[in-house]
C-alpha cells in the first residue's frame, strides 16, 4: 500500500505531512527545526520510516515565473542527499504558493502570529502534498 509523506524544506524548518490511509488529502503532521546538514538527513529519513513511506514528496522553490530562485539550488542539494540516504523514490513537486496559501487558512482561522509559526510549515508539506496527489489520482482516472 502506498504511504506518501511531504517535506515542506526551508533554510530553518521543515514541515511534514502525511497522506490519508486512500491517497486523496495530506494531513500536517510536525514541524522539524534544522540542526545542521547531516542530522537533518538522518531525522527526516527516520521519519519518512517511522510514518511508512514508499515515497518522498519535496516541496521545490521557484521563482513565480517558474525559473529557479537562489533557494531552488539549496533545496535541490538537501534532495539530492535525501535520495542518496533513502532506498524509496524522492520526487519533486512544485510548492509555489503553498507557504502563501498555508499563512491564509491560518489567518482565516483567527490563528495568532505566534502560534502560526508552529503550524504554517506542516500546513504548507500538506498543500504540497495535496497539489501531487491531485495530480497522480487525476492520472488513474
Amino acid at each position: 500500500m502506498e504511504r506518501y509523506v511531504a517535506f515542506d524544506i526551508g533554510d530553518k524548518r521543515i514541515g511534514i505531512a502525511v497522506s490519508d490511509p486512500f491517497n486523496t488529502y495530506a494531513l500536517p503532521s510536525v514541524t522539524y527545526h534544522r540542526k545542521n546538514f547531516k542530522e537533518d538527513i538522518a531525522a527526516l529519513v527516520k521519519i519518512a520510516k517511522e510514518k511508512g513511506a514508499t515515497t518522498i514528496v519535496c516541496g521545490l522553490p521557484v521563482n513565480f515565473d517558474g525559473s529557479e530562485a537562489l533557494q531552488t539550488q539549496k533545496t535541490q542539494r538537501f534532495i539530492d542527499a535525501l535520495k542518496e540516504a533513502l532506498t524509496i523514490p524522492v520526487v519533486c513537486e512544485d510548492e509555489r504558493f503553498t507557504t502563501m496559501m498555508a499563512h491564509e487558512t491560518l489567518i482565516s482561522e483567527g490563528m495568532r502570529r505566534e502560534k502560526r509559526k508552529s503550524y504554517v510549515d506542516a500546513l504548507a508539506a500538506a498543500n504540497i502534498l495535496d497539489g501531487y496527489l491531485q495530480r497522480i489520482n487525476k492520472k488513474g482516472d
